[in-house]
């Protein structure tokens, strides 16, 4: 019985010190929290903003002037038709309804893609759309 304890003590050490390596050694992905309004984030050159929410949201609120939208599902397949509009040193900018989404998909797409600089938009389309920005229709 004491031999099967210290066994098993032995492999749970093994494999957090495994897990404290990888943490320490991993670079980290940085996720950027921007407050910014509806006309700032059309006209923002220097961001692709995308709203990751479904086309049933998008048509019941509208959306951002110039965003892309792609339904975010995961941050590989995400990626894969987001990289394409992607413009060389733009940073990715994520919208959704309140910002629930965005704050677990922007860190997906961080880990997953360390080149992209990706901001998180806080509180989302019902924020913006709050403070006065008129959407269009999704197209």
């Amino acid at each position: 019985m004491r031999r099967r304890f210290f066994l098993v003590g032995g492999i749970v050490a093994v494999v957090a010190a495994g897990w404290a390596y990888v943490s320490a050694t991993a670079t980290p992905s940085t996720v950027l929290l921007k407050k910014a309004t509806g006309q700032e984030l059309a006209k923002d050159d220097s961001t692709l903003l995308v709203d990751i929410r479904r086309p049933e949201e998008w048509n019941q609120t509208g959306v951002v002037e110039g965003a892309l939208l792609v339904t975010y599902t995961d941050a590989n397949s995400f990626l894969k038709a987001v990289r394409p509009h992607l413009k060389d040193g733009q940073s990715l900018s994520l919208i959704c309804r309140s910002g629930n989404r965005t704050s677990r998909a922007s860190k997906q797409v961080a880990a997953a893609a360390p080149d992209i600089e990706v901001i998180d938009i806080a509180g989302g389309m019902l924020r913006v759309m709050g403070e006065g920005y008129q959407t269009v229709r999704p197209r």
